[in-house]
């Protein structure tokens, strides 16, 4: 496992399944402060990708890797197995009932909730340690309120959150254009 952090997007296998881009994974890891020992919960994992970078950095540490999709079951195995991060251990199962039985973890991911957020949040309460991260990532406003809005009540934690908008630059012929991505708000919640 020594790949760094920000592997490009085109060297992930893809399906049809939601991938988070290589600039937002940079910064949602950065703001989730990953430690080589940590235990790491990521929820809505998807292709993996942020499941992948993440077990690079915990080397010593472990990944529970949770996605209610089959197809993107099957790209967290096939991802984790291409970049050799054997700490990476997908769980198939939506949350929050497929958080059942997880330790407790240091950093908690969250890029997918299936309209169950509330219930996803409190159960990330439950599991994540004193001292620990939790890094909503959001596309929607409404995800970025409700977190917002239940995680400010919680006394214990300290809540932040940013907007960030990426845009690439892509050759046409002989010139070159702005290709904007989806805007993503990130919401880190620091016990």
């Amino acid at each position: 496992m020594t790949q760094g952090l920000g592997i490009p997007d085109s060297q992930f296998i893809r399906g049809n399944i939601p991938m988070t881009k290589q600039e937002i994974r940079i910064l949602t890891l950065a703001k989730a402060r990953i430690s080589p020992t940590d235990t790491i919960i990521d929820i809505g994992a998807g292709t993996g990708s942020l499941s992948v970078e993440a077990a690079l950095l915990a080397e010593h540490g472990k990944v529970f890797a949770i996605e209610r999709e089959v197809e993107g079951f099957d790209l967290i195995k096939a991802n984790a197995a291409k970049f050799k991060a054997e700490n990476v251990e997908p769980i198939l199962g939506a949350a929050p009932e497929a958080l059942a039985g997880l330790p407790a973890a240091d950093v908690i991911l969250i890029g997918g909730s299936g309209g169950k957020l509330p219930d996803i949040l409190a159960c990330a309460d439950k599991l994540l340690k004193p001292g620990g991260r939790l890094v909503v990532t959001a596309v929607t406003v409404e995800t970025l309120s409700t977190t917002l809005h239940i995680m400010r009540e919680k006394k214990e934690y300290n809540v932040d959150a940013c907007s960030v908008q990426v845009t690439r630059i892509q050759s046409v012929g002989t010139s070159n254009m702005f290709k904007a991505l989806n805007p993503i708000y990130i919401i880190v919640c620091s016990k």
